[in-house]
């Protein structure tokens, strides 16, 4: 299938990334707006959440674009693809289970970046750096350990077994607690360790995410997009708490 167009910022993971993942792992083509040598820039990405006479303009990218549909919100994206590429349960329960973990590590993706713009998006880290510090010993000692404490239950009350956190096939919210996870061991390398020593089915399912035959191959890809200093997860060793 084919005829996707994902619009993102050129340069960042962020949260495009997430999409990025279920879209390699389902093997379906598509274009990358933004990235690439016949990338078109940001002004594209800009101007299409302005353009008039949609009736359904997107907030902020990630966006989607597919056929007629123009979808934004990550999560939506995700529940989009998710039912058209196999990525989620076929029943209706498990659709809707997934699609809450796919909001909670939104939730936990948001409180990552707002340790470093605690205040405001449009202020530098610079400017808000005591509240930042303040904000990431928080994030680090507390909301990081109790974020993936929930995913590791979640994995051990799994009935079709811990390697997945819905049944017994990967599912788009695997992928995207292995990006999560992968931002969170960037931006606080030591309070990620120790987190992950305690959920270890949290780490396992992350090494066999990286593993899989389509996304080992993405990550080894040019197409595979660093972390950076200016994505959700940064790296400021003085918040790493």
């Amino acid at each position: 299938m084919a005829g996707y167009e994902l619009f993102y910022w050129p340069g960042l993971p962020g949260r495009g990334e997430f999409v990025r993942l279920a879209l390699e792992e389902a093997g379906v083509p598509y274009r990358d707006v933004a990235q690439g040598p016949k990338a078109e820039g940001p002004g594209l990405v800009a101007a299409g959440l302005s353009a008039a006479g949609i009736a359904t303009p997107p907030f902020a990218p990630p966006y989607l674009k597919h056929g007629k549909r123009i979808i934004g919100q990550t999560a939506a994206i995700l529940l989009y693809l998710g039912d058209r590429h196999g990525l989620a349960p076929k029943t209706e329960a498990g659709r809707l289970w997934t699609h809450q973990l796919q909001l909670t590590i939104a939730d936990a993706v948001s409180e990552g970046h707002d340790t470093h713009h605690p205040i405001a998006s449009r202020l530098y880290y610079e400017d808000q750096k005591p509240e930042a510090k303040r904000r990431a010993e928080d994030f680090c000692h507390h909301r990081m350990p109790k974020f993936l404490r929930w995913f590791e239950t979640v994995l051990e009350r799994n009935p079709k077994g811990s390697l997945h956190l819905v049944g017994a096939r990967v599912t788009y919210a695997d992928l995207s607690l292995f990006q999560l996870v992968s931002g969170l061991t960037y931006a606080f390398p030591k309070a990620s360790r120790a987190a992950l020593r305690k959920t270890p089915k949290v780490a396992a399912l992350v090494q066999a995410i990286a593993a899989r035959q389509r996304i080992a191959a993405y990550l080894a890809s040019e197409r595979r997009i660093p972390f950076n200093q200016y994505g959700i997860f940064r790296h400021y060793p003085e918040l790493d708490l």
